[in-house]
């Protein structure tokens, strides 16, 4: 009994603290934080729209940037609302099962987009070097498949966060020094053992973004050495023009990605606080900002669509209905 009462198993609710150390500054960072989420849920929202709407869009390459359109929507949504009640309104407190289910699905979104920038990668690979059986390997069943395989297994890696949280007890507070709730950040307010947590964290980033990864790199490997081969330069500029949005949205997604996960486990007290927190946000806010900017940019046929829809041209479906 006595050691029970030394400790308190997960708190009723938790204390976001936002960014730690500019507290005063909190409305000047909020100012970036919504004119992004503003880009981003403007532009994800008119992508989807786009591809529902033009017949010329329903293809392989397009179904899945609406797989990252969508994950994207969800991924800032679940975090930047909260963030920016914290630095308008000084909204802190969240209840300990909303905080679960927060951590749930950022976690779930983020493999989710990991995910889906590999399936676009292997939908590359299959463009360039099987430009002929395209449309035979990646058909709409294929593609129905292989996004919902991709969503499973986030859902199926990010099921246990949850129940690990709940089985430690916590006796340092409840404070989380983050703008949302993440897996180890609320593991660390325990005072129990969190080395499992900490292991299987490293295993799911490993089963997800190092697979994808690896993935990423067979494939692109596999373009460049196609598109080597190609007899003309106007020919390899062509085919690896198709791929250049795609490897800016990689940039974009696993540039925050790797400066977080590195600078947690081996920058130690030489990375500020505040600066980790700035960078996980940056990491949930940057994709999902830039994507649809790059691809609205460098790919001619969702130009094409826009400046048709801008023009009165009557090629979607509501119109030719």
């Amino acid at each position: 009994m006595l050691k029970l009462n030394k400790t308190e198993w997960v708190p009723p609710s938790f204390i976001l603290n936002g960014v730690p150390g500019l507290e005063d500054v909190h409305i000047w960072i909020s100012l970036p934080f919504c004119s992004m989420y503003v880009v981003a849920m403007a532009g994800n929202c008119g992508l989807l729209y786009l591809i529902y709407c033009e017949d010329s869009l329903h293809k392989p390459m397009y179904y899945f940037l609406a797989m990252l359109s969508l994950t994207d929507l969800v991924m800032c949504s679940s975090t930047v609302p909260k963030a920016l009640s914290i630095f308008w309104f000084h909204l802190k407190k969240i209840g300990s099962d909303g905080c679960l289910i927060q951590m749930f699905f950022v976690h779930t979104f983020t493999g989710m987009e990991s995910g889906v920038l590999m399936l676009m990668a292997l939908d590359r690979y299959v463009a360039i070097c099987y430009p002929l059986r395209y449309s035979t390997i990646l058909t709409n069943p294929v593609i129905a498949k292989a996004g919902l395989s991709t969503f499973l297994r986030g859902v199926l890696l990010i099921i246990p966060f949850p129940f690990l949280i709940k089985r430690l007890p916590y006796c340092r507070g409840n404070v989380i020094p983050h703008t949302y709730c993440d897996h180890m950040s609320v593991a660390k307010l325990s005072c129990g053992n969190t080395k499992v947590n900490a292991i299987y964290g490293l295993i799911v980033a490993l089963l997800i973004g190092g697979f994808d990864i690896l993935c990423i790199t067979v494939s692109y490997t596999m373009i460049l050495r196609a598109v080597v081969s190609l007899s003309s330069a106007e020919a390899r500029r062509k085919a690896f023009s198709t791929c250049t949005a795609h490897i800016c949205a990689i940039v974009f997604s696993y540039s925050p990605a790797f400066f977080s996960f590195f600078s947690h486990r081996f920058g130690g007290h030489t990375v500020p606080p505040s600066c980790h927190i700035i960078m996980a946000n940056i990491y949930l806010l940057l994709p999902p900002t830039m994507n649809p900017v790059v691809y609205g940019v460098k790919t001619k046929q969702i130009r094409d669509c826009v400046l048709g829809i801008l023009s009165g041209s009557k090629n979607t479906k509501s119109q030719n209905i």
